[in-house]
């Protein structure tokens, strides 16, 4: 989150702090929500979620 505050700009949060709130937050659901559906092999739920919450904040810095 410390690395989030500084890139605060970037992510979209200069549009407005809802905007840039709510982007982050449908990424991290969706991920978790990905997480969930993979619990059995918790190393997949782990791995799947990482890689969908970082592509999702790569995303939002890029768009």
């Amino acid at each position: 989150m410390l690395w989030l505050t500084r890139h605060f700009e970037e992510f979209g949060y200069s549009q407005g702090l809802l905007s840039g709130v709510v982007g982050t937050l449908a990424v991290l659901i969706t991920a978790l929500l990905l997480a969930y559906t993979l619990r059995r092999s918790s190393l997949a739920a782990l791995a799947a979620g990482t890689a969908v919450g970082a592509a999702g904040i790569a995303w939002l810095a890029t768009h």
